[in-house]
């Protein structure tokens, strides 16, 4: 099992975005051999950034400019396509560790609610285009690019 950062799944629905045909590649080429899986995070934060305006900061909101409908679409896509698993009960457990432990702060929590989601269905791979973000938090990180 591999879970798809939120960052995947919003280049492979941006035509318009450079890594959109890498972040396709790797999922169709991933998906032949692993479980794909999301979580109800990735869906709520690619809603916001699909729904945001487009634009890069600061004069923009560095989102996809998508409708409310083309962004449900995407999110019925999603869960068609990969493995939705549920929030867990002891998710907050997991996450409050992480951030506690590490010293978390501020958007880098995000991170660590994935990691945590990971943790409470035994994922220890993540394949993302921030893989700096996930170093520390001792699981697989793996590149789009290099699938």
């Amino acid at each position: 099992m591999i879970l798809l950062d939120t960052n995947v799944l919003g280049r492979m629905t941006d035509s318009a975005d450079p890594h959109c045909p890498v972040a396709r590649r790797a999922v169709h080429v991933v998906a032949r051999a692993e479980r794909l899986i999301v979580v109800p995070q990735n869906l709520y934060e690619f809603w916001a950034v699909a729904t945001r305006k487009r634009g890069i900061p600061p004069a923009g909101q560095n989102g996809l400019g998508m409708t409310p409908e083309q962004a449900s679409q995407w999110l019925r896509f999603f869960h068609r396509r990969f493995v939705f698993l549920p929030d867990r009960e002891e998710l907050f457990d997991h996450w409050h560790a992480l951030v506690r432990s590490g010293g978390i702060k501020g958007v880098r929590s995000h991170d660590a609610r994935l990691v945590a989601a990971m943790q409470t269905f035994g994922i220890t791979r993540l394949l993302t285009f921030n893989l700096a973000d996930f170093k520390e938090f001792g699981i697989t990180v793996l590149d789009p690019a290099t699938v």
